[in-house]
């Protein structure tokens, strides 16, 4: 079973209404898309958290059921009103069956690269693969690795920094590692701070990825409002889809 980076303290601050991925206008397409892909079948959502898609995507009348590591997200999202019809299984997303058969699989905000080496990644798609029905969808939102940002002999590059935040992406590139580096201004005056493994991934090894387990890219955009993707984009909203034979 892979490490557990989200607990209590990062559950209890995860839903901070002053993040911009919480805002009406950012959940909106993201729901548009699941929902058109999902039609009249289920949803499963790899990596479920506290349910900041799966709980407005199951109001809009898709079935939805989740899968994540953390009770303590878990928690969060059991508590909100309208998750009692979302059904959740405790377990790695990457390996973990559950019983039916979804029209639409999906991943959002980076979530695949908490899985922090290839086999993972690769099993990760297969398991979505194998839960989709023929024809079905694979979605992941990620961002396209910055490597372009990083200057020769520098291993770390910003991407929060604020009076009461901080917070640094370190690379290792041979391995395709990354750990992102989270410092928060606590109510005594210092910092918390917390350290999360990732594995960067690239599009075209997504495309294998999805290969291996079955399916083959459909749809690529820079982002949920279904922007071209083009070399300047800092992500990708990846559509896959499973092979009817």
């Amino acid at each position: 079973m892979p490490e557990n980076y989200f607990g209590e303290d990062v559950a209890a601050r995860y839903d901070d209404p002053a993040d911009s991925m919480f805002a009406a206008s950012a959940i909106a397409p993201v729901i548009d898309l699941l929902a058109e892909l999902a039609g009249d079948g289920a949803a499963l959502e790899l990596g479920i958290g506290t349910g900041r898609i799966a709980v407005p995507l199951a109001e809009r009348g898709v079935p939805v059921h989740g899968i994540d590591l953390s009770e303590a997200m878990v928690a969060r999202l059991r508590a909100k009103p309208g998750a009692e019809s979302i059904g959740v299984t405790i377990g790695d997303f990457a390996t973990t069956r559950v019983d039916g058969t979804f029209a639409v699989a999906y991943l959002v905000y980076n979530t695949i690269n908490n899985l922090t080496t290839q086999e993972a990644q690769v099993a990760c798609f297969q398991n979505a693969g194998a839960h989709l029905a023929p024809g079905g969808h694979f979605v992941v939102e990620v961002g396209v690795p910055a490597l372009r940002r990083l200057p020769p002999g520098q291993t770390a590059v910003p991407f929060t920094v604020s009076p009461d935040r901080l917070g640094f992406d370190e690379y290792e590139v041979v391995g395709q590692g990354m750990v992102s580096h989270h410092y928060w201004r606590n109510e005594n005056g210092g910092f918390d701070s917390l350290s999360v493994p990732f594995r960067y991934v690239w599009p075209s090894e997504l495309d294998l990825m999805a290969r291996l387990g079955g399916m083959s890219l459909r749809e690529r955009w820079s982002d949920w409002a279904r922007s071209p993707f083009t070399a300047e984009s800092t992500s990708h909203v990846s559509v896959w889809q499973k092979d009817t034979v």
